[in-house]
């Protein structure tokens, strides 16, 4: 009764909480618009069933009382309530999870593309943690007790981990009807075709029989019942706040911190703050991956401030990689100047398959936001590559899989590794060593 009453009151929170305006998911243009599940009609999200055919039961879900006892590898069960177990949560921008814990169990590195997750510990104690973009890769982190709550920004790498003898439950709140969910060792090592071995060995760091060793074995192992249904509804909408001005350039030295950047007084706006120069110049990828990026975001022309915009070029020495990242804040589209690149981006739970296309010169791809995707330049006349790409926000991000996992500070255990890739803790050391 008692962890009913806590799923109610944090539900209701949420509720009143939620800001639509910064919300990914579309947003409402009428009181209710109930998910017709069985249409064929494919839109963002779901069509709106028949108000005359709506009732309560579209809005209500029963069961997120009932312990469900982990019985898998990484020791965790999840029990969601998003709009596939409710409707009505279409268009509302909001969705809840059960989580149950064995002892020592743990919920896997992964992400939520879609949804900032607020969660609280019904039960038990559990240690969490994120990690922060590149280049910080900084490890927050925190020990929760009962009725702690701690948050997930959107898009990061986060985790949690059981750290007591006895089951732990935690209910979470997330900002979206379909946040969707990558575990990190399932979406990298697991895609359906697999990224091929010898891309991966480049951007660990490793011999290609270690990568080898974990794509055997991560794949049947990380079913994580993260249920949270992963691609359904991808969205062009940048999460950057919205321009209220003609323009609002950015003050990188003002000390006010806030989402974005401190306005510029207008009469000090420079027509520089809106120039930058140097994108036509090639970058230097003498380097072990063989890349060199090159950005533009709100950084170099201050003028992107509040537009959601920015960009990045590519140099790909022969047989360079731009090894598994994400960006948490933005799509990307990318057109080859020069030369041929093999280009992945890998779905969300449950499928996790690998979507890839050899690119030529001319040629455009497009990388949904908060998913892992990859670049190699796979020319056979020994030439650098290039390649320039848009992306949806003045400061999208960057979460390189590799160095936020393995080489995060402080680092996160090799225990809680080992058991994540289900490889020896020696392996995980190893992939360390390397990248830390």
């Amino acid at each position: 009764m008692a962890a009913r009453s806590n799923i109610i009151v944090l539900f209701a929170i949420l509720c009143l909480s939620s800001s639509l305006s910064f919300a990914y998911d579309p947003n409402p243009l009428q009181d209710l618009c109930v998910a017709d599940l069985n249409t064929t009609v494919l839109v963002n999200g779901f069509v709106c069933k028949d108000p005359k055919e709506v009732t309560a039961a579209d809005f209500f879900f029963s069961g997120l009382d009932k312990v469900r006892i982990p019985t898998n590898a990484v020791g965790s069960t999840v029990t969601p309530v998003n709009v596939m177990q409710i409707p009505g949560l279409n268009t509302m921008g909001i969705s809840l999870v059960r989580i149950d814990y064995a002892p020592y169990g743990q919920n896997p590195p992964h992400t939520h593309p879609r949804g900032t997750e607020i969660l609280t510990v019904l039960e038990g104690s559990l240690f969490v943690g994120f990690v922060t973009s590149n280049p910080d890769n900084r490890l927050i982190s925190k020990l929760l007790h009962k009725g702690d709550v701690f948050v997930f920004p959107i898009g990061l790498i986060h985790f949690q981990v059981n750290v007591g003898k006895t089951n732990a439950v935690a209910i979470a709140g997330l900002s979206s009807q379909n946040p969707g969910v990558i575990t990190i060792a399932d979406a990298v090592f697991g895609s359906d075709p697999k990224i091929s071995p010898e891309i991966l060995a480049r951007a660990f760091q490793v011999d290609g029989k270690v990568i080898e060793d974990i794509q055997s074995n991560g794949t049947t192992t990380l079913l994580l019942v993260l249920s949270l249904l992963g691609t359904a509804s991808l969205t062009a909408l940048a999460s950057d706040p919205a321009p209220l001005f003609d323009f609002c350039v950015a003050d990188v030295n003002n000390p006010v911190v806030f989402n974005g950047f401190a306005c510029k007084d207008p009469k000090h706006v420079k027509d520089d703050d809106f120039y930058f120069t140097g994108l036509a110049k090639a970058g230097d990828p003498s380097n072990p991956l063989g890349l060199a990026a090159t950005p533009v975001g709100v950084t170099q022309v201050p003028g992107l401030n509040t537009l959601g915009l920015s960009l990045v070029r590519f140099d790909l020495a022969p047989a360079g990689l731009n090894p598994p990242h994400t960006h948490p804040r933005a799509s990307e589209v990318l057109t080859v100047l020069e030369g041929s690149i093999y280009a992945g981006f890998v779905t969300s739970f449950p499928e996790f398959r690998l979507v890839s296309k050899v690119l030529e010169k001319g040629d455009v791809f497009v990388f949904p936001v908060g998913l892992v995707h990859f670049l190699i330049n796979v020319g056979k006349n020994g030439s650098n590559a290039v390649a320039w790409a848009a992306l949806n926000s003045q400061n999208p991000g960057l979460i390189p899989v590799g160095n936020t996992v393995f080489g995060s500070k402080p680092p996160i255990s090799s225990d809680v590794l080992a058991k994540s890739f289900q490889v020896d803790t020696k392996i995980i050391d190893l992939i360390k060593s390397k990248l830390s």
